[in-house]
C-alpha cells in the first residue's frame, strides 16, 4: 500500500465514523465503527503490505531503529485535515501489524464527551491533589483527561506539564503553559520523567497511565507537595480503583498508602462508552465521584470502602456525584441507550431492574 493510497484510506475510514483501524497480514484491514469491528471488502494483506504501512507509520516520527528488528513500538501519526492517530506496531507470527486508533485535532470539551458540565468544570477547579479518570481500554479516558486539561488551560495561568505514551491530543497554549512530553523520544519511562517533572516547576502534571508501585508512589508524593495529578487507571469505578492501586504496593505497606490515598484522592471518573439507541456512535456512562471528609474515612476504613457507591448516589443533587447505575437510568430515560444495554452495562442487573420498578 502505498503512501497516499494509506493517507486515503484513513481519511475514509474516519469518514465513516472509525475509531480505530487494524491492519494485520492474512486478512484484510479492519475498521472499529459504533464498539463493531468491521472488516473492510478488499484482499488480504500481505507481509510486505503491513511492513510497508508501518514504514510510513514510523517514517514521520521519530524512530531510528531498524525496522526488521522491531518487536513492539507506540508511536503517533497525523493527517493534515484529518487527525491525528496513536499507532502500536507489533509483530505476530513473525510478520509486522498495526493498530491505529484516531485522535481528533480539536480537543473535545466535556458536552461532547456527553460528561455533566457542571460537575466536570467542578472537579477541574481543584489547584492539587490526585484526579483519575478509569475504564477499560477504548472507553474514552484519553479523551475525558484530554477535555481537562483544555478546560485548565482555557481558564488559569499555570504550567501543565503531559507525560504521555505516545501523546495523543495536541494542546497550544492559551492562559496556561502546556509542556508534552512523550515516552521515547523526551524521556525513558513515565517514573523517571514523573520524578523530573517534580524539578520542572509544575503546578498540573498529567501521567498517562499509573501502571506500577513507583509511578503511583511519586504521583501521590507530587499531590501531597501542592501539585494537581491526573492519571489513568484501567478499572471500572471508584472502589475497584482505590483497591487496585493499594493492591500494587506489598501488605506492610498498604495501610500508609490507603491513608495517603484518601487524604489526596481528589476525584474519580470512572466511564464506559456504550452503544447508542439510535444505532449510530457510542454514549459514555460515567460514575463521578468528589472526595469530601466522609469519603476519606470510607477509604481510610477498609471495612467502609463499598459504602461510597450509595454515598455518591444520596449525594447526587448536594455534590454532583453519581453512580454508574445512575447515570444508565437517566441515560434510559432520555432514550439514548436501550433497556437491554442498560442491563446487560449495570452492576447489578436485577438491583437496577428493581430500582427502575419503583421510578
Amino acid at each position: 500500500m502505498e503512501l497516499a493510497t494509506f493517507n486515503q484510506f484513513l481519511a475514509a475510514a474516519v469518514k465513516n465514523g472509525a475509531s480505530d483501524v487494524h491492519f494485520k497480514v492474512g486478512a484484510s484491514p479492519a475498521l472499529r465503527v459504533n464498539g463493531q469491528l468491521l472488516p473492510v471488502k478488499v484482499p488480504a494483506l500481505q507481509p510486505e503490505d503491513t511492513k510497508r504501512i508501518c514504514g510510513h507509520i514510523l517514517s514521520a516520527s521519530r524512530y531510528t531503529g531498524n525496522l526488521d528488528e522491531l518487536r513492539d513500538h507506540d508511536t503517533s501519526y497525523a493527517l493534515e485535515g484529518v487527525g491525528r492517530f496513536r499507532a502500536n506496531i507489533h509483530r505476530t507470527k513473525g510478520s509486522l501489524g498495526t493498530i491505529m486508533r484516531h485522535i481528533p485535532f480539536t480537543v473535545p470539551d466535556f458536552a461532547k464527551l456527553g460528561l455533566p458540565v457542571p460537575v466536570m468544570e467542578k472537579i477541574s477547579q481543584e489547584d492539587r491533589g490526585l484526579i483519575l479518570v478509569t475504564g477499560v481500554t477504548g472507553s474514552g479516558k484519553s479523551s475525558t483527561l484530554a477535555a481537562i486539561v483544555h478546560y485548565i488551560n482555557a481558564h488559569y495561568r499555570k504550567h501543565i506539564l503531559t507525560i504521555e505514551d505516545p501523546i495523543e491530543f495536541l494542546h497550544e497554549d492559551k492562559f496556561s503553559r502546556v509542556t508534552q512530553r512523550e515516552i521515547g523520544p523526551d524521556t525513558p519511562n513515565f517514573a523517571a520523567s514523573l520524578r523530573a517533572a517534580l524539578r520542572q516547576d509544575p503546578d498540573v502534571i498529567l501521567v498517562g497511565e499509573m501502571r506500577d508501585a513507583e509511578t503511583i508512589e511519586i504521583a501521590i508524593k507530587a499531590a501531597e507537595t501542592g501539585h494537581l495529578v491526573l492519571s489513568t487507571v484501567h478499572t471500572t469505578d471508584c472502589y475497584r480503583t482505590i483497591s487496585r492501586i493499594i493492591g500494587v504496593f506489598p501488605p506492610e505497606g498498604q495501610t500508609g498508602v490507603r491513608n495517603r490515598l484518601a487524604e489526596n484522592l481528589k476525584s474519580t471518573v470512572s466511564q464506559r462508552l456504550l452503544p447508542h439507541a439510535s444505532g449510530k456512535g457510542r454514549v459514555v456512562a460515567a460514575e463521578i465521584m468528589i472526595s469530601t471528609l466522609s469519603v476519606v474515612e470510607f477509604i481510610k476504613d477498609t471495612n467502609r470502602t463499598h459504602e461510597i457507591k450509595d454515598y455518591l448516589e444520596k449525594n447526587h443533587d448536594i455534590l454532583g456525584t453519581q453512580s454508574f447505575d445512575m447515570h444508565l437510568a437517566k441515560l434510559l430515560r432520555e432514550r439514548v441507550i436501550t433497556l437491554e444495554v442498560a442491563k446487560e452495562a449495570a452492576s447489578n442487573p436485577a438491583d437496577f431492574e428493581r430500582a427502575l420498578a419503583f421510578e
